[in-house]
C-alpha cells in the first residue's frame, strides 16, 4: 500500500482532485480536517483538554464544542490558538498512524491519500511515501473561494498570506498536479501519477 499526501493551497480544488482518486483506484481517504473534529468529540482524545481551556461557554447544548465559538476564541488570541493546536495537532497525528497502520494490516488499498493543507508543517513528509501537491493559479483560487465559499478579498488574502508559498510547496512534493480548470487534464495527470506508483517508477517531473 502506498501513503500519498494531497496537499496544497485553499482553493487548490483537492476535494475535486479526491473524487477523481476515490472513483479511479482502490484506496482509502482522510483528511486532517475530519479527523480534528472527530478527535474534538465528547469521549475523544482531545475533548477534556480543549474544555479545561476553553471553557464550558464553547460547549452547545449536547455537550459537543461549538466550532464557531471556539473559532472566534482562538483566532483573536494567538497564545491561546497555540495552546489548542500543540492538543489538537499531535492527537490528529496519532490517529492518522493508526489508521494507516490498520490499512497495511488488513491489505485491502492499494493506496492511502491522506489529504491536509499543514502536511509539510506538520511533518508529514517523513511518514508518507510521497507528497502531491495540487496547484492552481492565485487568481483562479481566489475566484474559487469568492463563488464557492462567500468570502471577501480581504479575508482571502489574510490566508493566503498563513499558507506556505508556491515555492515551499514545489521544494517538499514529489508531483505536482496543476488544476487550473481544465479537469480532462488534472484527471490525466492523476492518472499519470497513479500509473507511476503501481509501476514503481519514482516521479521525475515536477509538472
Amino acid at each position: 500500500m502506498k501513503l500519498i499526501g494531497i496537499t496544497g493551497g485553499v482553493g487548490a480544488g483537492k476535494s475535486q482532485v479526491l473524487i477523481f482518486l476515490a472513483s479511479h483506484c482502490n484506496c482509502r481517504i482522510l483528511q486532517a480536517d475530519d479527523v480534528g473534529n472527530e478527535v474534538k468529540l465528547p469521549g475523544q482524545e482531545c475533548y477534556g483538554q480543549l474544555v479545561k481551556l476553553l471553557g464550558e461557554d464553547v460547549l452547545e447544548a449536547d455537550g459537543r464544542i461549538d466550532k464557531g465559538k471556539m473559532a472566534a476564541r482562538i483566532f483573536a488570541d494567538s497564545k491561546l490558538l497555540a495552546e489548542v493546536n500543540a492538543i489538537i495537532h499531535p492527537a490528529v497525528k496519532r490517529y492518522i498512524v493508526k489508521e494507516v497502520e490498520k490499512e497495511k494490516k488488513a491489505g485491502r488499498a492499494d493506496f492511502f491519500f491522506l489529504e491536509a493543507a499543514l502536511l509539510i508543517e506538520e511533518g508529514y513528509g517523513q511518514i508518507v511515501d510521497e507528497l502531491w501537491y495540487i496547484y492552481a493559479d492565485e487568481e483562479i483560487r481566489r475566484r474559487r473561494l469568492k463563488e464557492s465559499r462567500g468570502y471577501t478579498d480581504e479575508k482571502i488574502t489574510r490566508i493566503f498570506a498563513s499558507q506556505l508559498p508556491d515555492e515551499e510547496f514545489r521544494r517538499h512534493c514529489a508531483r505536482v498536479i496543476e488544476n487550473n480548470g481544465d479537469l480532462r487534464e488534472t484527471c490525466l495527470q492523476l492518472e499519470k501519477a497513479l500509473e507511476s506508483n503501481r509501476s514503481g517508477r519514482p516521479a521525475l517531473e515536477k509538472a
